[in-house]
């Protein structure tokens, strides 16, 4: 078997449902540095129309997230 036909057997699949929760996306407009959106490296946490949006699908899941996190908002 070639290499490239090995490298096709790798699929990933993701969950359905987010392993990450906002607690309160209130507490998050209050949040000046949104340190969240800066840390991780996958952009996981992104601010769109004064929202703040999760993409769980890429998350590496270092935690970094939930220690910058002022508010410990996230869960």
């Amino acid at each position: 078997m070639r290499v490239e036909d090995k490298l096709r057997l790798d699929r990933f699949v993701t969950d359905k449902g987010s392993h990450l929760k906002i607690i309160s996306r209130d507490i998050c407009l209050k949040c000046a540095g949104k340190p969240c959106t800066i840390i991780c490296c996958v952009e996981t946490y992104r601010w769109e129309d004064d929202r703040i949006t999760i993409r769980y699908e890429g998350c590496l899941e270092c935690g970094a997230c939930r220690l910058v996190c002022p508010f410990g908002n996230i869960d």
